[in-house]
């Protein structure tokens, strides 16, 4: 008589093979997840763990049958035939689940809403629709017929009440058309005081109203013009909108008297950074003498825009927008528009800015960030309440003199658990809910924002071993060729002149040999740690965003045509008298490109650092810098190096040294409005031009 074997977590499959075949797969483990500060840290850490559970298992395993006669050698052929014949069908199966895998997880591929054919039915589909995503969300929904042409909606939590008013206009039987009369947000919690049941949040209220008015817009639309795909999506952001203000939902009513402060933490934290970000640009204005301040200039020099309910209910900052991006949001910017008080004085409409960074798909060149609550459980160093501010060097922002002096501690969430025992975090989410890929980063400026959120934690003493980077060398292969398998020395690319003020600028750059990852999400804990991981990331985009200016690829795998010399060239006496006096303009202008790699220091137990902390002062933070050389102009020998140093001391958020270069007159305001604008790579044109004007 047999018996089945107990099942417990260390049963091992029928083979070792069956066993070992789940980590072969090429979605076993992830390249982009192997720091802490990706979408899914822990999902590796617990696979490799698996791994090595499984490992030790088949090791017993193995030692167990050494010791069995195996002399027979029609037995040992049968055991490789059934070995072979079971990693084919492993194999066959592995590779079909792979398939179906991808093809559930591909980026922008989703089925359209099922929109009613006859209009006349819209009204009752598109209510029946808002109670299935309230419903599915878990709250309980309820729905007024339609009376006088106006329609009700409630959606409910254990707090949270959502009061829906909706007008129909019947007046072409044929087309109804819906939309949002009134919606409002009231918060209750049993048995406590009513000064903690009551209240609203007005900003709420009118990000939920914009959200259901979207999707409204575009069911609405004439059969031509609707696009159904566009209207899921829509209905696909305000499901997800009523989960997540679900999850605070429960967490107020675990926590009872003051649960309230999970819903309205946000609003108030929001006026106190939005009154700073209007000090900040009234001080920008008095400097540069205007009444409005350039949005670039502002998030180049201040904190990050904040923007509250910008794409979640909770608050998203702004942290670069490229010149190009803003050249864009410049240019399609209204005449006019209303002013708000309360808001900071920018060149661009508050309306027109939130309208176009909610647009689908966002628009290149713009790094946003968004505070919200994961279902992850928070980090171990997060236990540690002790407050760390003698250590913090950032945020180095001096424009308001009380700004380092804003502090908000998010609500807790580590005794508040959700349901089945999940635990919260905040996070800083760079992704927009895994929509977008998140930020390349340095691996120095990855160690700045782990210093940030844990001072004391070890990731700063690897700087003596070797990082393994996955197929890329340096952190530019993962910002310019991160699906190449090559890694580069260097990097090629042409830069021409809009204007033929000089002639072709052949780039070569150079990578730095410190490798990179992808920042996706930090978990903070206070508003001082947002900001500081905020101007680490600025840095690091504008460093980014400044490559990606240029078409670069890797040097040798192509032939440029500015270095094409076939053409039939006939060489005159002028020409050679050009040569010698330095007036002939050249094909191109070889310039070198170097981008400065800090080596990450010890900021706790290293020398320099060591003596600023003791002494109790802080160590400036180390700027972003990018270094270019070309020749001086002839006859005279040597290099002119032109520096770029992001600072936002200067008026334009960066500044410009040269060195070399004499005799040659050069204003370095109009160089840094150059860096500004986009033309950072033009910068040795215009110094041969100037150059070349004073022979």
């Amino acid at each position: 008589m047999s018996s089945q074997p107990p099942e417990g977590k260390g049963h091992l499959p029928p083979t070792i093979l069956d066993a070992f075949q789940q980590y072969t797969s090429q979605d076993a483990f992830s390249s982009r997840s192997l720091h802490p500060f990706a979408s899914a840290p822990d999902d590796n850490v617990n696979a490799l763990r698996k791994l090595l559970d499984t490992a030790n298992q088949a090791a017993l395993s193995l030692n167990s049958h050494i010791s069995l006669p195996l002399s027979n050698p029609k037995l040992l052929s049968l055991y490789r035939q059934q070995t072979n014949i079971s990693h084919a069908v492993q194999q066959a199966d592995q590779n079909v689940r792979h398939i179906v895998s991808s093809l559930r997880k591909r980026a922008g591929i989703t089925f359209g809403e099922d929109i009613p054919l006859e209009r006349i039915h819209l009204p009752e589909w598109f209510l029946k629709r808002l109670l299935e995503w309230g419903s599915s969300a878990g709250m309980e929904a309820f729905n007024d017929p339609e009376q006088d042409g106006h329609s009700s909606v409630v959606l409910g939590g254990k707090v949270l009440v959502i009061d829906l008013d909706f007008v129909v206009d019947r007046k072409n039987s044929e087309r109804p058309d819906v939309n949002v009369a009134a919606c409002k947000t009231a918060y209750a919690i049993r048995n406590s005081t009513s000064t903690s049941s009551t209240g609203n949040s007005i900003s709420l209220d009118g990000f939920l109203a914009d959200a259901i008015r979207a999707f409204l817009r575009e069911v609405q639309k004439d059969d031509t013009e609707r696009d159904s795909v566009e209207a899921a999506r829509l209905g696909h952001l305000l499901s997800e909108h009523f989960v997540y203000l679900m999850k605070l939902d429960h967490l107020a009513q675990s926590e009872g008297e003051g649960g309230l402060r999970w819903f309205t933490f946000i609003d108030r934290m929001s006026l106190e950074v939005e009154k700073l970000a209007g000090s900040e640009a009234d001080a920008l204005c008095r400097q540069e003498s205007a009444d409005k301040v350039p949005l670039d200039i502002f998030l180049l020099r201040s904190h990050a825009l904040p923007l509250p309910y910008l794409t979640s209910p909770s608050i998203s900052f702004l942290t670069y927008l490229s010149p190009l991006a803003y050249l864009k949001l410049l240019r399609t910017a209204p005449a006019s528009a209303p002013v708000t008080n309360h808001l900071p004085k920018l060149d661009i409409p508050f309306q027109h800015l939130r309208s176009s960074l909610t647009s689908h798909p966002r628009p290149e060149g713009v790094t946003t960030a968004t505070l919200v609550l994961s279902p992850t459980a928070p980090p171990a160093y997060h236990a540690d309440s002790m407050s760390m501010s003698a250590l913090d060097t950032r945020p180095s922002n001096s424009l308001v003199p009380n700004a380092a002096d804003m502090e908000h501690v998010f609500p807790a969430a580590r005794e508040a658990q959700g349901p089945q025992g999940q635990q919260f975090t905040w996070i800083l989410d760079f992704t927009a809910g895994g929509k977008y890929p998140g930020v390349v980063m340095s691996q120095s400026r990855m160690h700045e924002v782990e210093l940030v959120v844990n001072p004391f934690s070890g990731i700063d003493h690897v700087e003596n071993v070797q990082v393994i980077s996955f197929g890329t060398g340096s952190w530019v292969d993962l910002l310019l060729s991160s699906q190449s398998p090559i890694s580069p020395e260097r990097y090629t690319a042409v830069y021409t002149s809009p204007t033929s003020l000089h002639p072709p600028l052949q780039l070569r750059l150079t990578t730095p040999d410190e490798p990179g990852f992808v920042l996706e999400s930090v978990p903070v804990r206070t508003l001082k740690e947002v900001w500081s991981i905020l101007e680490i990331v600025r840095e690091q985009c504008w460093l980014n965003e400044t490559l990606m200016s240029c078409q670069w690829v890797p040097e040798g795998l192509n032939q440029d045509p500015a270095n094409d010399t076939s053409e039939d060239t006939n060489v005159t006496e002028d020409d050679l008298q050009a040569v010698l006096k330095g007036t002939i303009k050249p094909r191109s202008i070889p310039v070198n490109v170097y981008l400065p790699a800090h080596a990450p220091a010890d900021p706790l137990f290293g020398g320099a650092d060591m003596d600023a902390f003791s002494l109790g002062g802080a160590t400036p933070p180390r700027r972003a810098r990018i270094v270019m050389t070309t020749p001086e102009r002839p006859p005279i020998s040597g290099l002119v190096e032109i520096g770029v140093t992001f600072d936002p001391a200067r008026p334009r958020g960066v500044a410009v040294d040269v060195n070399g270069a004499m005799g040659v007159d050069l204003r370095v305001d109009v160089l840094e409005e150059v860096c500004r604008r986009g033309g950072l790579f033009g910068l040795p044109g215009r110094v041969w031009k100037k150059a070349h004007e004073t022979l």
